[in-house]
């Protein structure tokens, strides 16, 4: 048996673009686990039996969307507060660069997503703590490389 190729999570990138010409990515700092998640809307319609009519329905599905999500946990980074916190407080979605780096390809989405939540935890004696949450607006291209 192979053992399958696999990567460690520092690979997994979420990086929030600074709005310049041309757009320079950035993953601030303080995530120490991220995940994305990939989402299809479905409608469900009814396949008939056509030569039993009495029969059981199957259900058929078609897509209608597409989604991504991403969320992240970590400390809360003096040095990204601030970019954090402007993403949040934007009416307009953000520039968002996720990679997943694989040794022989590397996955890329790109595209805009609201920062739909920030939970900032204090618990005593321990780090302060930020969970982001985002949702895709719109298209995420990928590119694989």
């Amino acid at each position: 048996m192979a053992a399958p190729v696999t990567i460690k999570g520092g690979k997994v990138s979420v990086k929030l673009g600074d709005g310049a010409s041309p757009e320079v990515f950035t993953a601030p700092c303080g995530f120490t686990s991220r995940s994305i998640t990939f989402t299809k809307a479905l409608n469900d319609f009814q396949i008939p039996d056509c030569a039993d009519p009495d029969s059981v329905d199957w259900l058929g599905r078609d897509a209608t969307s597409l989604s991504m999500s991403v969320s992240g946990e970590g400390v809360m980074a003096a040095d990204a507060v601030e970019t954090w916190m402007e993403a949040w407080e934007s009416v307009d979605s953000v520039s968002v660069k996720i990679e997943i780096v694989f040794p022989a390809k590397t996955h890329t989405w790109t595209g805009k997503m609201h920062v739909e939540s920030l939970e900032v935890g204090a618990p005593n004696g321990q780090r302060v703590t930020l969970n982001v949450s985002m949702q895709s607006d719109g298209e995420m291209t990928r590119v694989s490389a």
